[in-house]
């Protein structure tokens, strides 16, 4: 199985999985800081959570969580 990434200039790879959304759309949906994303994400500093949000693409991060696994598996040629 194919895994997605994204890759911070510091050399940190982020996978794009389940508890990795849930915890993008809980940034995007409410009133959450760099600081508290940076945290659940396992960051160092709030530029790193900057970062990564700069670089998952949007339609990653406003696709239905429902509709997530389906596409992730669609990209890796799976389905």
């Amino acid at each position: 199985m194919c895994e997605l990434v994204v890759r911070l200039s510091n050399g940190k790879e982020i996978p794009i999985d389940e508890n990795t959304m849930a915890i993008v759309y809980k940034y995007i949906r409410s009133e959450y800081s760099l600081d508290a994303l940076a945290r659940d994400l396992g960051l160092e500093r709030w530029e790193e959570a900057y970062e990564f949000i700069k670089k998952l693409p949007a339609w990653i991060a406003w696709m239905p969580s429902s509709m997530f696994e389906y596409t992730k598996r669609r990209i890796c040629g799976e389905a």
